[in-house]
């Protein structure tokens, strides 16, 4: 419970407002202002802010989640053919940004999937090593085995993704210091940062930002100014956002003017 002799900055305690309201699908107004120790009127300025960006639907004496219910991890086999031109122009871009030698992170998910079989078709690469937690990740770049070394991390795994999560899968992250990460998500918002869906990956994802250097994150359109659950890294610990031409214009001025560089692939 936040402490009222410590105020939460706006832009956290609506970040945590919104986290609530997507767990349990509604708070009240009265619940809120006494958890963060503010009046009823700024925890509806803040609702009113959230309700904006459409990340809630304000009613009666609260707020709810748009549509009335969380939204569910889709599968990676559902997720593969949405977007997938988008996916495969993002894919082969940040392929592109790797040179012999270096060093890489590929986060499981559907536009790391493309990276990778564009990062398999280079027949110029040599030398390249990438650290993934996703089993479909290292089983498209098996065919550029030896030009591209495929380290696994190990644990648990999730079949939705076919990812490998704690237990044990943090410990390679914990080890190495890598060139390049790229990371998937299921939102970029200038407010809310990098979210994805559920929280066991949003730990995983944590730690691949702190194993490398350059920290990109990959996402097509339908993903900026999104919010999901589980909250991964602010908008300042990331380098770069390479997403495709249907992202909203007007978002992707707001990360920008956050100092975001931010690459539009695509026509």
């Amino acid at each position: 419970m936040s402490n009222a002799s410590e105020p939460v900055p706006a832009e956290v305690r609506r970040e945590r407002i919104l986290a609530m309201v997507l767990e349990h699908e509604f708070v009240r107004v009265s619940d809120l202002s006494t958890m963060f120790g503010i009046s009823d009127v700024t925890v509806r300025a803040d609702l009113g802010a959230l309700e904006e960006r459409n990340a809630l639907r304000r009613v009666r004496g609260g707020a709810m989640v748009v549509g009335k219910r969380l939204r569910e991890e889709p599968s990676f086999e559902e997720s593969l053919s949405a977007s997938a031109i988008e996916k495969a122009l993002v894919g082969a871009t940040a392929a592109a940004m790797i040179a012999d030698g270096e060093s890489v992170i590929l986060d499981v998910g559907t536009t790391t999937t493309f990276i990778a079989r564009s990062l398999a078709a280079r027949d110029d690469l040599r030398d390249v090593v990438v650290f993934t937690n996703g089993l479909n990740i290292a089983l498209e770049l098996e065919v550029a085995i030896p030009r591209i070394t495929v380290v696994l991390t190990g644990g648990t795994l999730r079949p939705l993704q076919h990812s490998l999560v704690d237990p044990l899968a943090q410990h390679v992250f914990e080890r190495i210091n890598t060139c390049t990460v790229f990371l998937g998500c299921n939102g970029v918002d200038p407010v809310a940062g990098i979210t994805n869906i559920n929280l066991p990956e949003a730990q995983m994802k944590q730690r691949m930002l702190r194993a490398a250097a350059r920290r990109v994150v990959v996402a097509d359109g339908s993903k900026i100014g999104q919010v999901q659950l589980a909250a991964v890294a602010p908008i300042s610990d990331v380098d770069l956002l390479i997403t495709g031409p249907s992202a909203d214009p007007r978002v992707l001025g707001l990360l920008r003017d956050q100092g975001l560089r931010v690459e539009v692939v695509g026509p």
